[in-house]
């Protein structure tokens, strides 16, 4: 290369300076905000995602197949995206996880949603998504996942909605060609309720060291175990249980039984969890202080409840996802108090400090930036 090129090539703007050029531009809006009008899968920094395929299982799921845009990095099976959409002109946004392999060939990736009844972004999904429809999409998170390398035992157990995670689980262990000793125990009310049915009996009639168990806890007739789980249903599942590691995600009472017996039995640290949902704030009689929003300028008194909950029953609409302190998308800052980790129960007195509104309680007179 002559110094003449050397110095033409100095003199020519990087795509970085180009890009920041064009959105300051586009001010005031973000320049994606433009590229949606053309093509909404056309983005420069935002991540999207369109769905493809839509298959509803049972009376109150679906499942989609979404195509993410070029920004997505892919995701270990276990881990949570949010996923965004437009209800009445706002975006609201909740966590969801794959339930395909971490290893899906066609770069796609396939959420199960079920409908709850007071969740307003399941709800949605539920009853409109289509083929064609695009979300917005986060990168994927969390710490729930498998170790490498993998273990010579496991177990995957899971509640409703709380399939996915295990699934996705499942199926990427499938894919990696896994030779060890996997049961996959699953609960439901009845055999009608669960979801991807057809495809866990096909992985159970095409692999000896993999054996799928359904418990129905409100049919006595079909499926393998019947009620709650107890260490007689875990010694019929997975009779080497204590040398396997236990991946378990569900609702709060299939959650707290497998926690008392892993308890009960001194394996603690072979169990691995996720939950999906909101740990709950215990009102007591010592709740004292208030609570200011200070750039809303409103103020009440503290009814012990979380602070989101607190900001809500005030009129304030703070964005959230998870409601449970994984997704971070609900922290502010709390500008002076202190204020408890309902989950953790550490507290924090620490000014100007980021938190997240839906796992922090306020002890006591707290100011908070929403």
């Amino acid at each position: 290369m002559t110094l003449h090129q050397k110095s033409r090539r100095s003199r020519l703007p990087s795509t970085f300076s180009l890009l920041s050029l064009f959105e300051a531009m586009a001010t005031p809006h973000a320049l994606d905000r433009y590229l949606e009008l053309v093509d909404p899968m056309t983005t420069v920094r935002d991540l999207r995602a369109e769905i493809t395929a839509v298959h509803r299982s049972t009376r109150d799921t679906v499942t989609l197949t979404m195509r993410p845009t070029q920004q997505w990095r892919g995701f270990e099976a276990g881990q949570f995206v949010q996923v965004g959409v437009v209800i009445d002109g706002v975006r609201h946004t909740r966590c969801y996880s794959p339930s395909c392999s971490q290893y899906r060939d066609d770069g796609r990736i396939e959420l199960t949603v079920k409908a709850h009844p007071e969740g307003l972004v399941s709800r949605y999904l539920h009853a409109n998504a289509r083929e064609g429809l695009v979300v917005s999409l986060s990168q994927a998170g969390g710490t729930f996942h498998l170790p490498r390398p993998r273990p010579a035992g496991v177990l995957l157990i899971s509640g409703g909605s709380g399939i996915t995670p295990v699934l996705s689980m499942l199926r990427t262990l499938l894919d990696e060609g896994y030779s060890g000793d996997l049961t996959f125990l699953h609960y439901a009310y009845t055999e009608s309720d669960v979801s991807h049915r057809s495809e866990l009996d096909a992985i159970a009639a095409g692999r000896d060291n993999i054996r799928i168990v359904f418990a129905y806890t409100d049919q006595e007739e079909g499926g393998d175990l019947h009620g709650f789980f107890g260490a007689e249903h875990l010694r019929s599942a997975a009779p080497w249980y204590a040398d396997a590691e236990t991946y378990l995600c569900g609702p709060p009472g299939l959650m707290r039984g497998v926690e008392n017996v892993y308890a009960d039995l001194g394996l603690e640290d072979r169990l691995h969890l996720e939950e999906f949902a909101p740990p709950l704030a215990v009102v007591t009689g010592d709740v004292e202080g208030e609570v200011s929003f200070t750039e809303s300028g409103k103020v009440g008194d503290n009814s012990g409840l979380t602070l989101l909950e607190q900001a809500e029953e005030a009129g304030l609409t703070p964005a959230y996802g998870c409601r449970m302190g994984i997704c971070f998308t609900c922290t502010s800052v709390k500008t002076s108090g202190c204020t408890k980790n309902i989950k953790t129960g550490e507290t924090d007195s620490e000014p100007d400090k980021k938190i997240q509104l839906c796992v922090s309680v306020p002890v006591g007179d707290v100011a908070i930036e929403i």
